[in-house]
């Protein structure tokens, strides 16, 4: 990845390019001016051997052999630490632009989090809070009761992402994989999501035969249903959202394909990362975390597997896992 200074606060920029431009040039000096010091000895040393010495050939020879030798240690000694040097810079520099990024993400994703609280919450609490003051029609009642579970919904599906995240994570957890059917888990999610988005058709197109997958059927099932509602989130309303799982080979193939704006191509890998998402909390329309499609690739490694993305011609985008059947 390129390192930018914009990265770093102005000061402290200046203050470590300062830093490490005097340690290159303390070490640079140090080089010169031993190289002059061992001149001024060998020249003082053939300077002291008289020519008429029967020795002095020997002598010469011993003084060009030191010179070879210094010459050699100061070259290797000042390599190496020229490169120790570089390769730590290049580590602080790295290590740096990292966790700005991590913390600038942290932030976002916080702010998200609790953007995704606060409105459930409160669209719960209002419509529960009318549901006692007032006596209203059936209709209205059960509207009400629908957006209030609705709701509740999002807050589920919120702490779920965030418990599965923390497990995925945990050095401790261990695989425990029974034969899943992926026909079942397709059905079931596609069920799910269509009743919550009832302004988008989810269309499901699976194989004939039953595709049996070991794995654990809670991950699978929060993999297949974060790409359902990552593709309504970003699809225009009306439009159709189509998850279609087939066999290939040893593998099974779930796709999930929308009609949306789709990804640009300098972000399809980015938007795997934890707490990435395009634009800003500020100006961004779509709702979410950022630990959506973070969460579908660790599950798909962690099933062995894998997800890519491709662009959906002539819009959109087709999210694609693939994972090895039984």
């Amino acid at each position: 990845m390129p390192f930018k200074l914009t990265h770093y606060p102005g000061r402290l920029a200046i203050l470590y390019w300062l830093l490490l431009l005097y340690v290159i040039a303390a070490l640079t000096w140090w080089y010169i001016h031993l190289n002059q010091q061992v001149n001024t000895i060998i020249n003082l040393s053939e300077a002291a051997i008289s020519p008429i010495d029967t020795a002095y050939k020997a002598k010469l020879a011993m003084i060009e052999d030191y010179k070879r030798r210094k010459k050699s240690q100061y070259n290797g000694e000042g390599i190496i630490f020229l490169a120790v040097i570089l390769v730590g810079a290049m580590y602080v520099l790295w290590a740096t632009v990292r966790q700005g990024r991590l913390s600038r993400m942290q932030s976002n994703f916080m702010m998200a989090v609790t953007h995704e609280l606060k409105t459930p919450i409160a669209i719960a609490r209002l419509n529960l809070e009318t549901l006692r003051k007032r006596r209203l029609d059936e209709n209205t009642h059960n509207k009400l009761l629908d957006t209030t579970l609705h709701e509740t919904d999002r807050l589920n599906e919120l702490c779920n992402n965030i418990l599965m995240s923390s497990r995925l994570e945990s050095s401790s957890r261990g695989a425990v994989f029974q034969p899943v059917s992926l026909n079942q888990v397709c059905r079931q999610c596609q069920k799910q999501v269509a009743n919550r988005y009832p302004s988008h058709r989810i269309l499901l197109q699976a194989a004939n035969n039953e595709l049996m997958a070991p794995g654990e059927e809670v991950m699978l099932t929060l993999m297949i249903s974060n790409l359902l509602e990552n593709a309504v989130k970003y699809s225009p309303q009306g439009e159709e959202v189509v998850l279609n799982l087939v066999q290939q080979g040893k593998d099974a193939l779930i796709s999930v394909a929308d009609k949306g704006p789709g990804v640009p191509e300098d972000e399809k890998e980015r938007i795997f990362d934890k707490f990435y998402r395009t634009g800003n909390e500020n100006t961004r329309t779509t709702k979410g975390t950022g630990l959506g499609l973070y969460l579908c690739r660790q599950i798909a490694r962690y099933h062995k597997g894998q997800i890519l993305v491709k662009d959906n011609i002539p819009a959109g985008s087709i999210f694609t896992v693939s994972l090895p059947l039984a």
